[in-house]
């Protein structure tokens, strides 16, 4: 993966640069990164993949309604400041959200 240090001609970069690409890139922590899909799957999803997105899906919904309540947004952001692994607020409630559905 290569880093990018924007310059003055190029302020910001994100998501792909048309629809047949195979480059990305991306924002993270003030940071834009490239990435390259190598091996793209082209077959239909299987019941996996897509209880994997239903999934995500249900992860997404609870921690953007959890962050827009206060009580529950308090609780979080307390937790959230004793840990070190996430570095984000959102980054760190989607992870907790995420464990509580289960398989």
């Amino acid at each position: 993966m290569s880093q990018i240090k924007p310059m003055e001609l190029v302020e910001s970069m994100h998501g792909k640069i048309c629809e047949h690409s195979d480059m990305y890139f991306f924002r993270r922590n003030g940071k834009v990164f490239s990435g390259k899909i190598c091996y793209p799957y082209k077959g239909d999803p299987s019941a996996d993949q897509l209880a994997a997105r239903a999934k995500f899906r249900t992860a997404q919904t609870a921690a953007k309604t959890a962050l827009a309540d206060s009580a529950q947004r308090a609780v979080y952001e307390t937790a959230f400041k004793r840990q070190k692994k996430y570095t984000t607020l959102y980054g760190y409630v989607f992870a907790q959200e995420y464990a509580k559905i289960g398989n």
